[in-house]
């Protein structure tokens, strides 16, 4: 397992990095929507309803949902930032894998049906539908050689934008506590500090880079020891 220095040192190369690649604010809007699509998910399962999602072309997002009991909001507050590092993580461990069909498939779909079942603003509907038949395009048209550089392009946005959403609402929380999206929404329903739900979600984002880029480097590592 890497160690937490090399796990820093790493994400700020790739921090950096993501920052200078063309329409990368396009691809950063994944993140956004895993996040969305994650409230929803959690008030579903709950027996809920999900309203509509819109997203915007700044990252930012919202979803309004109707559910029975108000201590559903705590599950479905938490769904948000800890679905979407849950996914970026996942995302590695399919490549781990050599299942990069699948992550790009399982990307496609969930845009697909976003922009069908419950994103309802322009740029949203436009951003998702669009995302979905590239992503579907590269998954089953590509070469080899651009699945793969489409795919880790994916899931790094998707992991670098994680832990960079979760400090956000870090530093709002400690700021401005009423206006720290989440965090302010889970302090209401707990009485547990909205600095602390930052806490939270910060320590879960970190621990999912970890795990991540120690899948990362374990599939080379191991694509070495079998090319030796």
């Amino acid at each position: 397992m890497f160690s937490w220095f090399r796990t820093a040192l790493l994400f700020i190369v790739v921090l950096v990095l993501t920052r200078f690649i063309p329409f990368s604010e396009f691809f950063r809007n994944v993140n956004t929507l895993v996040h969305e699509l994650s409230h929803g998910l959690a008030a579903l399962l709950l027996q809920g309803r999900v309203m509509e999602i819109h997203l915007y072309a700044d990252q930012s997002g919202v979803t309004w949902t109707q559910f029975q009991e108000g201590w559903m909001i705590i599950p479905i507050g938490l769904a948000g930032y800890v679905g979407a590092s849950l996914f970026a993580m996942l995302l590695f461990v399919l490549y781990r894998k050599d299942s990069l069909k699948t992550g790009l498939t399982i990307i496609a779909l969930m845009a697909g049906l976003a922009a069908i079942l419950f994103v309802r603003n322009g740029y949203g509907l436009a951003w998702s539908a669009g995302f979905a038949a590239v992503t579907a395009a590269v998954a089953f048209l590509a070469p080899r050689w651009l699945q793969q550089g489409y795919y880790l392009l994916i899931a790094f946005l998707c992991l670098v934008e994680s832990v960079v959403s979760a400090f956000v609402i870090l530093y709002l929380a400690l700021q401005s506590p009423g206006s720290a999206g989440d965090a302010t929404n889970l302090a209401k329903a707990t009485g547990v500090p909205a600095l602390l739900w930052g806490f939270v979600f910060v320590a879960i984002a970190l621990w999912c880079t970890r795990v991540s880029l120690s899948r990362l480097l374990g599939r080379r590592r191991g694509r070495q020891m079998e090319q030796g």
